[in-house]
């Protein structure tokens, strides 16, 4: 029997606010344990949330930019369970009435495209984290991240490869810092995701039972959970045990997933309205407001890339895959109007070194000093050979391309009667193979090029050198 996976992603995503989504406490990661907390995040008597207006724009801006639709009202509720890392024995999320619905992202995954659709987006606060590490016999707990926005982005399961989880994944990332709402810090814990996976033989209208892999932190593992867990269900089922609705964990270093707990429903959670909070009233002038806002979007971005820049979909494709990516190629173009040249030496220059494309605004080399290197190769002062020499000097240095080029006498020669004479030297020292070439041996007139470009450090005119060795050795 063959059989089919069936997936469903809960992405959860941290915004980009300064401030906690009920209270002022800091956001900011890697601090002191309990450091950032105030009596709203411990879950102090009394004391009452007041809802960040940021965060409520900023998750907006992504149901938008995910084409959902953005409720006008929607409601907070208490979701109650406990565990020791949720002072407050709830964590305030929304249930019944979220912000966003009935959005959809188009992935594209080993050449076909698939439309994945987004059951909601809502709004939630995080809980803190448990701290194992120091202790065998003792669990510390960190309130820094409990009440730290998020928004976690649900979707339908439509999802069927492991393969194309991790598109969806990636492009929502993608969104989501192009908008400026999350900066995607998977090792931080900015951004996890929860799969929901189960098996059905093929064909099978009916879905299977599911189990949910929490807290999963990378591409990588993403991949590597949902493949073991598939192959886990497959083969229970064919040795006839029945699939647990369970949470599971995957550990990373064994490459698989084992059981956290029984699946719990919605009933065991007790949802109910958290009567601290008001509804959430959004306008159409608001919403519309936040849309013109946007800024242009990965896909946008790439039409516009193929379409007027006329750039290949595969160069765009990756030019697009960072906004910082992108943003320094189009910097780049204000200096030198040649897209092409330019998307060529990024991606198989300037990435080549670049450990983060995302820190590319850190980058030595700045657009307007990339440009210039690119305009000396353009404008013959210099051949691609040195440009590639020179790059990881003004990396190394700081200094522009034209320093370089000047401190080193790097300019590129292209006095025709200067060649002339070194070409002719050369075919006189190499006269057998000279007689080889005229006879139709054509490979040897590389060999007369490396020669010449030897003799002259690489900085004799490619172009001159091809159309005067061909003359004097009598073209094929």
């Amino acid at each position: 029997m063959e059989f089919e996976p069936v997936i469903g992603l809960e992405v959860h995503a941290q915004l980009l606010t300064e401030s906690k989504i009920f209270s002022s406490a800091s956001t900011k990661f890697g601090s002191k344990p309990n450091s950032q907390v105030t009596p709203v995040c411990l879950g102090m008597p009394g004391v009452l949330p007041v809802f960040n207006k940021k965060a409520l724009e900023f998750a907006v801006k992504a149901g938008l930019a995910t084409n959902c639709e953005i409720s006008e009202e929607s409601r907070f509720a208490r979701k109650n369970y406990f565990y020791p890392d949720l002072p407050k024995g709830y964590q305030i999320s929304q249930y019944d009435m979220p912000l966003c619905q009935f959005g959809k992202l188009d992935i594209k995954c080993e050449g076909y495209e698939k439309t994945i659709r987004i059951t909601r987006i809502h709004l939630e606060e995080d809980a803190g984290k448990l701290i194992h590490e120091d202790s065998e016999t003792e669990s510390y707990v960190d309130l820094n991240r409990a009440g730290v926005p998020l928004i976690e982005i649900v979707s339908e399961p439509d999802i069927s490869t492991s393969e194309e989880a991790v598109e969806y994944v990636k492009k929502l990332r993608n969104i989501l810092k192009y908008i400026g709402v999350c900066d995607g810090n998977m090792e931080e814990g900015s951004l996890r995701c929860d799969a929901n996976i189960s098996v059905r033989p093929k064909g099978e209208k009916k879905l299977g039972t599911k189990a949910e892999i929490k807290n999963i932190n990378s591409f990588r593992f993403i991949q590597k959970a949902i493949d073991y867990e598939i192959k886990r269900q497959i083969t229970s089922i064919q040795n006839g045990e029945k699939v647990a609705q369970e949470t599971r964990l995957f550990d990373s270093e064994k490459g698989v997933t084992f059981s956290m707990r029984s699946k719990e429903e919605a009933h065991d959670y007790r949802y109910f309205p958290d009567p601290d909070l008001l509804p959430v009233l959004v306008s159409k002038e608001y919403i519309n407001n936040l849309k013109v806002s946007l800024p242009e979007l990965p896909d946008q971005k790439l039409q516009r890339f193929t379409e007027k820049l006329l750039l290949s979909k595969n160069d765009a494709g990756i030019l697009t895959s960072s906004k910082p990516l992108s943003d320094y190629f189009e910097k780049c173009l204000k200096y030198l109007d040649n897209p092409k040249v330019v998307s060529n030496w990024i991606i198989n220059e300037l990435l080549s070194v670049l450990d983060d494309e995302d820190k590319i605004g850190e980058f030595q080399v700045k657009p307007k000093d990339m440009a210039k290197l690119l305009e000396l190769t353009e404008n013959g002062k210099i051949n691609g050979k040195i440009a590639k020499e020179i790059f990881p000097e003004m990396i190394s240095s700081g200094k522009s391309a034209d320093t370089i080029v000047e401190e080193k006498n790097l300019s590129q020669i292209t006095d025709q009667s200067e060649i002339e004479t070194t070409i002719k030297d050369i075919i006189e020292a190499n006269p057998k193979e000279a007689q080889r070439y005229s006879e139709g041996e054509e490979k040897l007139l590389g060999f007369f090029v490396g020669q010449i470009m030897k003799e002259t450090k690489g900085k004799a005119n490619p172009k001159i050198v091809n159309e005067i060795l061909k003359r004097l050795l009598g073209s094929n």
